[in-house]
């Protein structure tokens, strides 16, 4: 992945939620658990990992759900209360970095993964498509 020069900016379906991301990101990852399966009702999830301190809310309130993972931790969602969108994710075992869906993001047109996880989750028409990434069949 590149790194951003740029203030990056996105928000929820609906518009009540704002965000603002001023710090390059770390890595974007391909998640394949069923968790993630599950929550975006597609075959996988992506995060975009950033420092939670570039992280700002711009407009808006988020609810959150918090859940435990196979590893035990806990993972706390956050969401707009009002078209229920998924923002980002955090978790206490990694306090300074926060997950963000690059969906949320108004520009997405440089977004390309750098790695994938949960693969041993992974939808079998995905294996080709995805090959090239680095890949690990639990959490990496």
């Amino acid at each position: 992945m590149s790194p951003v020069t740029r203030i990056l900016e996105g928000g929820c379906q609906c518009g009540h939620v704002r965000y603002r991301i001023s710090g390059a990101p770390d890595g974007l990852v391909v998640c394949h658990c069923s968790a993630c399966q599950r929550q975006t009702g597609s075959a996988f999830a992506m995060s975009l990992i950033v420092r939670k301190q570039d992280f700002a809310l711009q407009q808006g309130t988020l609810k959150s759900f918090t859940r435990v993972a196979d590893s035990g931790n806990r993972l706390e969602g956050h969401f707009c209360p009002d078209c229920g969108v998924r923002i980002f994710h955090s978790t206490a075992a990694v306090p300074d970095k926060i997950r963000v869906r690059p969906g949320t993001l108004d520009d997405r047109s440089w977004l390309k993964p750098d790695k994938q996880i949960w693969t041993r989750s992974r939808q079998p028409w995905l294996a080709a498509e995805l090959k090239p990434l680095p890949a690990h069949e639990g959490q990496a």
